[in-house]
């Protein structure tokens, strides 16, 4: 049996429920009236840093998708730069990525950030106001400094991000650390997403970003989704249901 067809058969399962409609959320489809025409695949991966959110290479020493297990007929829904890491949604449906990204729709995209020095409270106002990058001023969000400070995962413990403070594996190569120059991790809730948007807006307040994870997508969290592992997730984990 194709891994669609064994998921097609298992929405089934879930369609014939009718007591708990809000459940059975592991379908997202094209609707008309109150019929569901099409049902898709959503995955949720942990893209590693160094790896291309394409199946093809660009020329580059960074990998692709490819060499993670996906099924067939997969595609990236947006996108995460070679040197981003975390949340990254795939699906059986292009399409999707408008209905999901596209800033009108106002799906909430949260960044964590590690930057060059402290910044101020009033200097994370100004990313919440809006910067302007190459011309354009970003919308509004929501900027802060994470409290407790994200810290090392210790190899037998492992990511997690949910904890408190959260466990962030180390990532290989390193970033770049100078010892006269302090860094913290700050967080950016978005509703867009331009190229390298977060790294131009720390770059006009004065702090460069050192690494940068995306942490969550809607109401769907990373948590302790190892790097390079994926997972089915549910339509309603991205407040996509209807």
């Amino acid at each position: 049996m194709t891994f669609f067809r064994w998921w097609r058969n298992a929405l089934a399962s879930f369609e014939d429920d009718d007591d708990d409609e809000n459940d059975s959320a592991l379908r997202l489809g094209r609707f008309n009236g109150s019929t569901v025409q099409r049902v898709h695949v959503i995955l949720a991966f942990n893209k590693p840093f160094g790896v291309l959110s394409q199946f093809t290479s660009d020329g580059s020493p960074n990998r692709t998708l490819a060499g993670f297990g996906f099924p067939k007929n997969i595609w990236p829904i947006g996108r995460l730069d070679a040197d981003s890491e975390g949340l990254l949604l795939l699906s059986d449906e292009p399409d999707l990525n408008q209905e999901i990204l596209h800033p009108s729709r106002a799906h909430q995209r949260e960044y964590w950030a590690q930057v060059e020095r402290i910044p101020l409270a009033e200097k994370l106002k100004i990313l919440e106001r809006g910067v302007t990058v190459q011309g354009r001023k970003t919308l509004p969000c929501r900027a802060w400094m994470i409290e407790p400070q994200p810290v090392a995962a210790e190899a037998n413990r492992g990511q997690d991000m949910s904890a408190r403070p959260a466990l962030i594996p180390p990532r290989d190569p390193p970033i770049r650390f100078r010892k006269s120059v302090a860094d913290c991790w700050i967080a950016l809730e978005l509703v867009e997403g331009k190229n390298r948007q977060v790294r131009k807006m720390t770059a006009a307040i004065g702090h460069p970003t050192l690494r940068l994870i995306r942490v969550r997508i809607g109401n769907l969290w990373l948590a302790d989704l190892p790097q390079g592992a994926w997972k089915i997730v549910s339509a309603n984990a991205l407040f996509l249901s209807r």
